[in-house]
């Protein structure tokens, strides 16, 4: 027997038929989070946690944006690197993921 819920999920998917029956979508975007856990185990210090997390953030925003994500992280490291100490803020919007003035190397090849 089925629940209440499932019965009127069950009657919705039925009706409108764009309604996903599992939760492959759920699992595929939590997949590179819960493989990561692993590796955080290692971080032996708060500032270890800090950098892992930010480069988490950084690979995971530049998937989001079509980006290959070690060709953008090598990109942009160089190009800090190259600005100095302190740069502006022109200089660095310039190497944001959504920036049109990042090189063809690092996006990916879009399907039409």
């Amino acid at each position: 027997m089925y629940t209440l819920n499932q019965e009127v999920y069950l009657r919705r998917y039925l009706e409108d038929g764009h309604l996903s029956i599992d939760n492959n979508s759920a699992e595929r975007a939590l997949k590179n989070f819960a493989v990561g856990r692993r590796n955080w185990l290692f971080a032996k210090s708060v500032r270890g946690a800090d950098a892992s997390a930010l480069v988490y953030s950084i690979t995971e925003t530049a998937l989001l944006n079509h980006l290959k994500p070690y060709a953008y992280l090598t990109y942009i490291l160089d190009e800090l690197r190259k600005m100095g100490a302190f740069p502006k803020e022109e200089e660095l919007k310039k190497l944001l993921p959504w920036s049109e003035n990042l090189p063809e190397y690092c996006r990916t090849k879009l399907k039409k």
